[in-house]
């Protein structure tokens, strides 16, 4: 380190010129005219000539596993029969209706197990028997909060569930 040289001090918004070197006491001046001493280990040459033939590599950003629990994408069950059994026609609408609350009942304790925050309900748009059914089970809950998806429409074809 030399007079004249600029240095800037480690793990401070601090830099300079060199104005003496007394020993391992370095003494500079910063932009505003304040003098400064620190020991010759605090203080790192500020010279850009230094880093120019120094190759850059950028390394790919890790990516953060992110729980089911803190998932942003809510988990979607679709209460249309046709995807809750293989033979649709066999049952009758009692039926129908049965097979679609044991789902939605199963469903929600499922998310209660395991801390789920979200869960979109699809039990699309029709004469309102199933959607009844839907609010109805939503209602008897305890610790959840439901909504229609589609604001702004007056019927959605789906739920949105928060639990608490």
């Amino acid at each position: 380190m030399k007079i004249g040289n600029k240095v800037s001090v480690v793990d401070e918004d601090l830099s300079g010129v060199i104005t003496s070197v007394n020993g391992n006491i370095v003494v500079f001046k910063d932009e505003y005219g304040f003098t400064y001493q620190y020991p010759k280990e605090k203080l790192v040459p500020k010279d850009a000539e230094i880093y120019e033939n120094i190759k850059i590599i950028k390394k790919a950003e890790p990516r953060k596993t992110i729980s089911k629990k803190h998932d942003k994408n809510p988990l979607i069950l679709d209460l249309h029969f046709e995807n809750l059994v293989k033979n649709p026609h066999d049952y009758d609408s009692f039926e129908r209706l049965f097979l679609q609350k044991e789902k939605l009942i199963h469903t929600i304790s499922f998310c209660r197990k395991n801390h789920l925050k979200k869960l979109e309900i699809v039990h699309g748009i029709g004469d309102g028997t199933l959607q009844r059914m839907v609010f109805d089970v939503l209602e008897s809950q305890t610790g959840l909060d439901f909504y229609n998806k589609e604001i702004l429409h007056h019927q959605s074809g789906a739920v949105m569930v928060e639990f608490h």
